[in-house]
């Protein structure tokens, strides 16, 4: 089991070429969100996750409010590469949104003003384990996944389109699809600067 895992570890990369054939049911993909978020650790068990998962269409809502949202930013001359890297994410059969409900925050800052400024951090933290173990969890199903990060210029219009509650912090954004092309290699810093072990 321990080899299962950490070899699942290794395979999760970021992979940009994507497309909307279907590799597992939309009840498969379900599971997978529902048994993260339902077992991902928090901070004082707060559970402030919460997830939004886009299929088909729904899914190129979104990556088409993210390139409008982007159209009025980004210089014209540059809009070009901006839209293509879009379209690829619009490639992909879905896209998970990942929020983090603030009133949940808020409350823990309440009741335990001692810790008040490490709750939203504590809140990134979770967030980030259930990015991971998603993100790893759609690797083994034969899914190639990145992670997106258009909040907060999205933030707002997500929330009107999708009727979310006003309390939910967008914090990223995974599309995913069949891999349509393996990823880049990846440099790894010598091991010995970055970890330290004293026995």
């Amino acid at each position: 089991m321990s080899h299962n895992f950490m070899q699942a570890v290794k395979e999760r990369r970021s992979i940009y070429g994507l497309s909307k054939e279907q590799v597992v049911s939309a009840d498969r993909i379900q599971e997978i969100v529902d048994d993260a978020v339902k077992y991902a650790p928090s901070a004082f068990n707060s559970q402030s996750a919460r997830v939004v998962v886009l299929l088909g269409g729904q899914s190129d809502k979104l990556w088409d409010i993210t390139k409008e949202t982007l159209r009025k930013i980004v210089p014209a001359e540059q809009f070009a590469s901006t839209e293509l890297r879009i379209n690829n994410f619009s490639a992909g059969y879905g896209t998970i949104l990942f929020f983090e409900d603030q009133m949940v925050v808020e409350t823990l800052q309440y009741q335990f003003t001692s810790y008040a400024d490490n709750f939203p951090i504590w809140s990134n933290q979770s967030s980030g384990m259930l990015q991971f173990i998603v993100w790893t969890a759609l690797e083994q199903e034969g899914l190639g996944a990145s992670l997106q990060h258009y909040n907060p210029i999205i933030d707002d219009e997500v929330r009107a389109t999708w009727e979310l509650p006003t309390s939910w912090k967008l914090i990223a954004q995974m599309p995913f699809g069949k891999p349509t092309a393996q990823p880049g290699g990846k440099d790894i810093n010598p091991l010995s600067d970055r970890v330290k072990i004293f026995q």
